[in-house]
């Protein structure tokens, strides 16, 4: 027996080519299918079914079934019979569900937050497209944060290299695309975080389900915008799930959890015979002259400074629908007759709109706020 195992692309090249005939297959199987249409190749996989013998054996399997899917299966598939493992968008009842609202452009450093006052989080962050993926990986490592990009432009080494420095502990995130998710096999990871919220519920199902594993707890956190706030609701609702509304953290809370956790570690360590006492006399001699709390004052600025947490703004987005903007309601200013800031009063004002063709053959309408003249379609 000949086994082919190739991707969609690399396969119908091959065809084309002439290098390769599949009218006499007995097999075939299309993994993760859903994920191949997602990629873009629906036409792709037409053309190379289309190679294939009507009479032989084919195997679909897919981690959704949307109706893209079931038009393949009953086009190119004969009485087929369907086998479902954990039917429905079923989600582990151990999983916490969280969103916090904020910007777009805030949502890297909301992250930062929610890393620095949770050092112990093992998680995944899902990103929409493999060029979000490494830009938000390339921006964590910048700071300092144990972090890699997972995508489908990484070679077969190159992903297992990044999967061992993870299930080792050397990474406290990882950050992926849907499709390069598929496969890791981590049991404990305490976060998922969707750093863009996906389109279908079956994918959030997905993603969320990477967390409490094996009978443990876990958070899925969720960075929406106030465009992506109505998901959040939708997917309440579909998959009859809880969402919990969640701040991102603020400098200060984070600063004080990091301090309390160094001061616990701080009267952890062990003293014992790892001091050189010629050393411990000079420094002793040397730090005489400071007073009790103006040698610990001293000690918390120093730690401080390495918690690298300058900005104090408040990122959580608390405005008005439309879209990531400065919280509150915006205030027009310097608008046009009958508008707040503008000169005229407000119904005392005619706006005129008309095409390239010039001003006449327009069609007038009457309102109780004014005329209005414009071309009419033809």
């Amino acid at each position: 027996m000949v086994v082919i195992i190739a991707t969609p692309g690399r396969l119908l090249d091959l065809i084309q080519r002439k290098a390769i005939k599949l009218h006499e297959i007995k097999m075939l199987v299309l993994d993760e299918a859903d994920e191949m249409l997602n990629m873009g190749f629906k036409e792709d996989l037409d053309q190379i079914l289309s190679h294939t013998p009507d009479e032989k054996i084919t195997w679909l399997f897919s981690a959704t079934m949307p109706k893209e899917i079931k038009k393949i299966v009953n086009t190119y598939m004969y009485q087929p019979i369907e086998v479902k493992v954990n039917t429905g968008n079923e989600v582990n009842t151990d999983i916490d569900h969280q969103f916090a609202v904020v910007r777009q452009s805030d949502k890297d450093e909301a992250l930062t937050r929610f890393l620095d006052l949770n050092p112990d989080m093992r998680g995944v962050v899902f990103c929409r497209t493999k060029r979000d993926t490494q830009n938000l990986a390339e921006y964590l490592l910048k700071l300092g944060y144990k972090a890699d990009a997972l995508h489908g432009d990484l070679s077969q080494p190159q992903r297992d290299r990044v999967m061992k420095r993870f299930k080792t502990h050397e990474l406290q995130v990882l950050i992926a695309t849907d499709v390069a998710a598929r496969g890791i096999d981590v049991t404990d990871l305490t976060h998922v975080i969707h750093h863009t919220m996906p389109d279908d519920a079956s994918y959030y199902t997905h993603r969320s389900g990477r967390t409490a594993r094996a009978g443990k707890k876990g958070i899925s956190l969720a960075l929406v915008n106030f465009k992506e706030k109505g998901r959040v609701f939708r997917f309440e609702k579909s998959l009859g799930i809880n969402f919990t509304k969640v701040d991102v953290p603020q400098v200060d809370e984070i600063t004080a959890y990091r301090m309390r956790n160094w001061a616990q570690q701080v009267l952890e360590t062990p003293v014992k015979n790892k001091l050189d006492p010629a050393i411990f006399q000079e420094l002793d001699i040397l730090l005489s002259g400071l007073s009790r709390e103006e040698l610990l004052a001293k000690i918390m600025v120093k730690e401080m400074l390495t918690l690298n947490l300058a900005q104090g703004r408040d990122l959580n987005d608390k405005g008005a629908p439309g879209g990531g903007r400065s919280g509150g309601k915006r205030k027009r200013t310097g608008g046009g007759s009958g508008r707040q800031g503008g000169g005229g009063k407000p119904g005392n004002f005619k706006k005129r709109f008309q095409s390239e063709g010039g001003r006449g053959g327009g069609k007038k309408f009457k309102g109780k706020r004014g005329n209005f003249k414009g071309n009419k379609k033809k």
